[in-house]
């Protein structure tokens, strides 16, 4: 049996894998880089191990000082998460090499499967050798890992070397492999996966199908269970190819095999040999533990002959610390508050006052309905997050909330081209006008140098804030009766709750405050000053960083004075697992470059200027 478990990764993972661990009496252990030292992974294991260092290459890719820790601290077996070294044959061998236990399946079907252009060869597919013009588009693909890193779709010859060249630094730096094929892209397709569980005594369970197909950058962002419209016969199809993708490589554990269906055709595309992000939704619609199951099966413990039966459907958003609206740019920050409506399930690596930083990725919390029928779980999921508290940097929250919303996603007739058909219209401002109002008379009532209503009228108050990168104006007044604004009654004001009626309409607005970052319900506000400072003012041309990163290149030879092209790429960022790049905005000369390889900048910092001639 099986007495204490190391998790070779961090965050949300990390903990949901302590939670089961400690239901079954397991001891944990974590281990931490020196950016995630006060992480909330590090502080719900028992114990936890160093690794000396920031970067993932460093730390959490470090397979001999994991295999170290875990012996170190007295640990008999390894779960390695997902991510990371989770597909990392190599890191298989040498947790068992060292007489540990190893929680996934055995590194010869790791190492079979890992490599998508291995895998796909085992199932009899090939990737595409020599691109041409009557191949495009096509999807550059990083042959280890998962989560859209190190994927490009290219839809211009001319793109393919650069997308083959970013997609390999981005693969090589989240996954320590650079390896990467080119495979055709299908444009409309739906991404449709199988979870499968197999033990070590021949059985294979299939348990359902989950479609992942709303992404962004080639990641999911909400996925469900059961995949809904599929027929009989398909649904029959994918769970054969699932089971005999397992077979064909001997598999034992959890695993996932991901198809892209296009009408009644499955494409195979790969089997993640790990536990995926969305297992959640699986677990929810078959009563299980799907960590609770590794773990027995790693202990050689046989599976019934039949799996649980499917009860309901579920639904999981990823609440992601990035800016839809501005190409998806990661968020870092303090996480002030975050707490959904009882009855959800949340699983985050976050606790109220956590930092959220520019190492890692921006994932900051799954957020679990489930219902007896799926038009429930989704109506529950939106209310939910509609209702979460959020304080703390921007996230994806309102565009989960509209998505799960939209006619396409009610009527279940989505695909992987959701957001690039329909995301400006899903990250359009928010419509409640009045919360900035609401801000300003908290504000005010805090700040009543008497401690209640003034005596004689006065002139209108200004107070200006930012919302969603729109700047508002709001005036009140203070009258013998109370506060007044033009067009709407206030009935209540108070340091944290406003009450306002419009229209014969009352609702009610809490308030948040941390220093110039003020929340009214769900909208994110920023306090703005009086009058703004001159100084801030930019030149025309610049370029700025759209999110906290490490500038990781610089065109080779740009230096200033030198003349750019529209479109030309000029630097390169990387935040959380991903490459950004800068490029020209216009033709022009550049006439500052104040951007340096290892530099950190954080959101707004200029970069260099371009000015047209």
């Amino acid at each position: 049996m099986i007495s204490t478990v190391l998790v070779a990764n961090r965050g949300e993972i990390a903990c949901r894998i302590f939670r089961t661990c400690a239901e079954l009496g397991i001891r944990t252990v974590a281990v931490h880089s020196d950016a995630d030292e006060g992480a909330l992974h590090a502080r719900a294991a028992d114990t936890a191990v160093r690794l000396p260092g920031a970067a993932p290459a460093g730390t959490y890719l470090r397979g001999d000082l994991i295999v170290r820790a875990a012996l170190a601290s007295g640990a008999d077996a390894v779960h390695p998460g997902y991510g990371f070294l989770s597909e990392n044959a190599g890191f298989a061998r040498a947790v068992r090499d060292a007489g540990l236990v190893w929680i996934g399946p055995p590194p010869e079907a790791v190492e079979a499967m890992a490599s998508k252009t291995r895998a796909k060869e085992l199932m009899g597919v090939e990737p595409l050798r020599d691109v041409t013009e009557a191949d495009l588009p096509v999807l550059v693909k990083a042959a280890a890992g998962g989560g859209g890193r190190g994927m490009r779709v290219v839809r211009r010859l001319p793109e393919l070397a650069a997308a083959l060249e970013a997609a390999r630094a981005e693969a090589a730096s989240a996954f320590g492999d650079g390896e990467v094929f080119v495979e055709p892209y299908v444009e409309g397709g739906r991404h449709v996966e199988v979870q499968v569980l197999a033990d070590t005594h021949g059985t294979v369970w299939t348990l359902g199908t989950r479609d992942c197909s709303l992404q962004r950058r080639h990641q999911k962002v909400i996925e469900e269970a059961p995949a809904p419209g599929l027929s009989e016969r398909l649904t029959a199809e994918l769970h054969a190819l699932a089971v005999r993708a397992a077979r064909a490589v001997s598999y034992v554990g959890a695993g996932t095999v991901e198809f892209l269906v296009a009408g009644e055709r499955a494409h195979f595309l790969e089997m993640n040999t790990r536990l995926q992000v969305e297992h959640p939704v699986t677990e929810a619609v078959f009563g299980l533990d799907l960590v609770a199951e590794q773990i027995r099966v790693a202990e050689g413990r046989a599976l019934p002959q039949e799996p649980p039966r499917a009860r309901g459907h579920a639904v999981e958003a990823r609440l992601y610390a990035e800016d839809p609206s501005h190409d998806w740019a990661p968020q870092t920050g303090r996480l002030h508050r975050l707490a959904v409506p009882g009855g959800i399930r949340l699983d985050t690596g976050y606790e109220d006052g956590d930092e959220i930083t520019v190492h890692y990725d921006p994932l900051l919390a799954k957020v679990v309905a489930h219902a007896p029928t799926r038009a429930e779980a989704v109506r529950r999921l939106a209310g939910a997050l509609e209702r979460t508290e959020l304080h703390g940097p921007v996230t994806n929250r309102d565009l989960l909330v509209r998505s799960l919303r939209h006619e396409e996603f009610t009527a279940a007739r989505t695909d992987t081209g959701f957001y690039d058909r329909h995301l400006g219209a899903l990250t359009g401002p928010a419509p409640d006008p009045h919360a900035p109002l609401a801000a300003a008379l908290a504000d005010a009532h805090g700040r009543s140098r008497f401690g209640g209503w003034r005596n004689l009228p006065s002139q209108p108050q200004v107070k200006r804030y930012a919302r969603a990168g729109e700047e508002h104006e709001v005036r009140y007044r203070h009258t013998r009766q109370g506060f007044a604004a033009d067009g709407v009654r206030i009935v209540h004001v108070g340091k944290d709750l406003v009450v306002l009626e419009a229209d014969g309409v009352r609702r009610r607005y809490p308030v948040a405050v941390y220093g110039d970052e003020v929340y009214v319900g769900s909208t994110r506000l920023t306090a703005l000053p009086r009058f703004p400072d001159p100084a801030a003012q930019l030149v025309p041309g610049s370029l700025l960083a759209p999110m906290p990163g490490t500038v990781v290149r610089v065109a080779e030879g740009l230096a200033e004075g030198a003349a750019v092209g529209a479109g030309q790429p000029l630097i390169w960022l990387e935040a959380m697992k991903m490459q950004h790049l800068i490029s020209a905005p216009a033709a022009g000369t550049l006439t500052a470059l104040h951007a340096e390889p290892g530099q950190q900048v954080r959101p707004g910092t200029v970069l260099a200027v371009v000015q047209a001639p």
